[in-house]
């Protein structure tokens, strides 16, 4: 593409040439196109997505270019096919999802590279999808959806990343030894597969919680290239061009009827929704800094030990620690679950302190030591939730004075009035003479059996975290619906 005589256009620079190999990163250019002072005559990006979104936060939705789908290429998963295997023995159909993959990453078993969605078209499509499947509504992802980091345990198998899909192919080839996994697009894994540059070929795995779906647009930037831009976009259409991007890129054909090289034959299964929002965007992008960021976290669990407590509800609470330790197996459990790096601090009450034990997640052997911390069967007759709540806060209080960058949350759960030690007044007045970090911990506060929501409801809220019911869902849900939330 060279200058403006004739039909030659000055190519925006995402790409030169076509048909396209590797496009440059999708989220720099999407941004400087977003200004409307273009520069070129064409854009021809991954997604238009993301331009979409903030062309709309501008107010400028209608203004947005002409665009033309040109191909099409899924974000998918990569797996070497003895770790394939070992995932699907642990499912009921043998079809892997998502949440199989974050699961396995929680745990510490499934190690993958993925390009960084702050600038890659492949690494927020692959966030998009993931955390779609974690909030599990079937639609596009709203702010409500993404108000609790669950994505966290997927993150934790992330140790491989690059700017742009094309980097990050050469990046996985070189370190596939240690790895497990390659997110990204089709094309990418199957080129990759193709080159023979693998001891191993990957086997292309499309999670059955749904896809999202790339279809390389080319949009016209200045209007009065509409005519060349129209005979261009036709001839990349047209049946021998888009054979030739098959064959030389693996990318699909935009004509569904247009028959597929091998490779290419696979259903893609349940293609998900982009969000409409660019706050949704900003959350998960924020989300997945800080978990890059490797700042620790740290969840104080204060747990009500009362006599009360005692036969059915002692028995749930154990199950609902089972169930976080990954005994979960619906898809909200193995988004949900502890992951590897966490440290978990379970403090036993009744009117009383009864015991305080923490763990950091490296291994099995943590989560035996955890399932331990609440098999105790001593229980106390009275109960003080809010001199137990003033505890955490004194311990959460040391660990951010000892590292300033731990993220820090406290979890209490409790089934009935707190008849024993300070009044919930008392111990907001305590809270607001801590230090202002201290202050930054947020309370989630869980209401069982008997326990006054009113109170619980005003202590969460006065520390920034908000309560959970248990009364009207199980205990285990109603853990999940607090897990990842933090700030």
């Amino acid at each position: 593409m060279g200058g403006r005589r004739g039909e030659s256009f000055r190519g925006e620079a995402v790409h030169r040439g076509a048909p396209p190999g590797r496009p440059a990163p999708a989220v720099r250019p999407t941004a400087s196109l977003a200004t409307g002072r273009y520069r070129h005559d064409l854009a021809w990006l991954s997604s238009s997505r993301p331009f979409q979104l903030l062309l709309k936060e501008g107010g400028r939705q209608a203004d947005g270019p002409l665009s033309t789908s040109t191909m099409r290429s899924p974000v998918v998963v990569g797996l070497k096919p003895e770790v394939a295997q070992r995932l699907r023995k642990a499912t009921p159909d043998g079809q892997l999802s998502w949440a199989d993959l974050a699961d396995a990453a929680a745990a510490g078993t499934l190690k993958y590279a993925m390009a960084d969605p702050r600038s890659s078209n492949s690494g927020l499509a692959a966030l998009v999808g993931v955390a779609t499947a974690a909030a599990g509504t079937g639609g596009a992802l709203r702010p409500e959806d993404v108000s609790c980091d669950r994505l966290r345990g997927f993150f934790a198998g992330h140790v491989v990343t690059e700017d742009s899909s094309g980097r990050l192919a050469d990046a996985y080839a070189r370190n596939q030894d240690g790895l497990d996994a390659l997110v990204t697009y089709e094309s990418e894994l199957l080129s990759l597969n193709r080159a023979g540059t693998l001891r191993t070929p990957l086997e292309v795995v499309y999670p059955k919680d749904g896809i999202v779906l790339s279809d390389y647009p080319l949009m016209l930037l200045d209007p009065a290239r509409r005519a060349a831009y129209d005979r261009l976009t036709a001839w990349l259409r047209s049946e021998p061009v888009q054979w030739k991007i098959m064959e030389r890129t693996l990318r699909r054909p935009v004509d569904p009827g247009l028959t597929r090289v091998p490779g290419l034959r696979a259903p893609l299964g349940n293609a998900l929704y982009f969000p409409d929002s660019q706050a949704v965007v900003d959350r998960l992008l924020a989300d997945y800094a800080d978990a890059r960021s490797g700042r620790p976290v740290r969840v104080i669990f204060l747990l009500d030990f009362s006599t009360s407590m005692r036969g059915e509800r002692i028995a749930n609470l154990r199950a609902t620690m089972d169930g976080l330790s990954g005994a979960d197996g619906s898809p909200s459990g193995k988004f949900a679950r502890f992951h590897r790096g966490e440290t978990l601090t379970v403090v036993r009450f009744g009117g009383r302190v009864l015991d305080e034990h923490s763990v950091t997640y490296t291994g099995v052997a943590d989560l035996e030591r955890l399932r331990g911390m609440v098999a105790d069967d001593t229980f106390d007759a009275s109960t003080a939730v809010w001199s137990a709540l003033d505890h955490g806060y004194r311990t959460a209080a040391d660990a951010v004075a000892d590292d300033p960058g731990q993220r820090v949350s406290i979890v209490v759960m409790t089934d009935g009035e707190s008849n024993a030690g300070m009044s919930l007044d008392a111990f907001l007045a305590r809270y607001a003479a801590l230090p202002s970090a201290a202050r930054a911990v947020r309370t989630y506060t869980v209401r069982y059996g008997e326990a006054d929501p009113r109170e619980l409801d005003r202590a969460a809220r006065a520390t920034g975290g908000h309560m959970a019911d248990a009364t009207g869902q199980s205990l285990l849900n109603a853990f999940k619906e607090i897990r990842g939330c933090h700030e």
